[in-house]
């Protein structure tokens, strides 16, 4: 598939198969077209060429985004609203009062102290939790995330990861943008590499994550680290 906005190619023609319950993360510089080729298989772009294949029905996903969209509503309301105008449901708690349902996400992320705060006075690790225990209710096969850890600090970082593993063990498949290294080391078993909106790179993490075996990709990843990513081939 292939993407192109006002007569520009912000993907180049690409192909891949992601297969299996996969912790994939899609690498690359700002600009590389990380954000756009998830959006294009999660379904919210519509790709120029091409198109986005699911090996029998469609699954179940949820997506959350760098900055979550949150209700002006208390932390517990944001879960009970979507519990109310979404009929899927984790199994184990769809027998149950939906407030209740939210109160059982909001434990299993660390946040029932905060069930009735505002939720968009939390803080940035908290809001990205609180979004992920809204995703959790929601059963997903496939969850999609947008540098869900950009600009939080360590801890919440971690908070956001120990979440991200809880899904990949109960069984959903992650797909996941990030230009962090250390970050992919830790959550990548899949990692998929772009450059200026050309698939590079689809490989096994021990291929791509010990030191850039050559000094293209390194100089790459060194120019977003900079804040450039305008590199020419050596």
């Amino acid at each position: 598939m292939s993407f192109i906005h006002r007569g520009h190619t912000l993907l180049s023609p690409t192909s891949m198969r992601l297969a299996g319950c996969q912790r994939t993360l899609i690498m690359g510089p700002n600009g590389a077209g990380k954000s756009l080729l998830m959006r294009l298989a999660h379904g919210l772009l519509t790709p120029s060429s091409g198109s986005v294949r699911w090996q029998g029905v469609q699954p179940a996903q949820a997506m959350v985004f760098q900055r979550p969209v949150l209700l002006r509503r208390s932390a517990l309301d944001n879960l009970t609203y979507v519990l109310a105008i979404n009929k899927a449901a984790r199994p184990e708690l769809k027998a149950l009062p939906r407030k209740t349902q939210a109160m059982s996400a909001l434990e299993k992320f660390g946040l029932a102290h905060l069930a009735k705060r505002p939720a968009r006075v939390l803080s940035g690790g908290e809001q990205q939790r609180l979004a992920l225990a809204r995703a959790w209710l929601l059963n997903p096969q496939v969850l999609f995330l947008d540098e869900p850890t950009s600009a939080l600090d360590p801890a919440a970082i971690k908070a956001v990861e120990d979440a991200v593993l809880e899904f990949h063990h109960s069984g959903t498949r992650i797909v996941m943008t990030t230009h962090d290294l250390h970050q992919a080391h830790r959550l990548a078993n899949d990692v998929v590499f772009l450059h200026n909106g050309e698939l590079l790179e689809h490989t096994l993490p021990a291929t791509f994550l010990p030191p850039p075996p050559h000094l293209r990709r390194g100089r790459l990843f060194a120019a977003s680290w900079s804040g450039s990513s305008n590199m020419s081939e050596p």
